[in-house]
């Protein structure tokens, strides 16, 4: 299973923000925000804080998606 933040980038949408308005309200490094863009690990701290500046659950952010053929190749 991989993790994909599909849902955390639909919200930003809808709540009119962009990546760096979350930066700066959830405290979180412009490192950490390209990790997210490239569905990698992050830290659940990190997680939390996005969580807390949303004012949402972890599972309105990320959820769990089936790993692609293409994905396992590339590891």
């Amino acid at each position: 299973m991989a993790i994909s933040y599909k849902k955390l980038w639909k919200m930003l949408i809808d709540k009119d923000m962009k990546k760096k308005d979350l930066c700066a309200a959830a405290g979180i490094s412009h490192a950490s925000m390209a990790k997210l863009g490239k569905n990698e690990n992050v830290t659940t701290d990190v997680l939390v804080k996005i969580c807390n500046a949303l004012q949402c659950d972890i599972g309105d952010i990320m959820e769990m998606v089936p790993e692609t053929a293409d994905r396992k190749d590339a590891e």
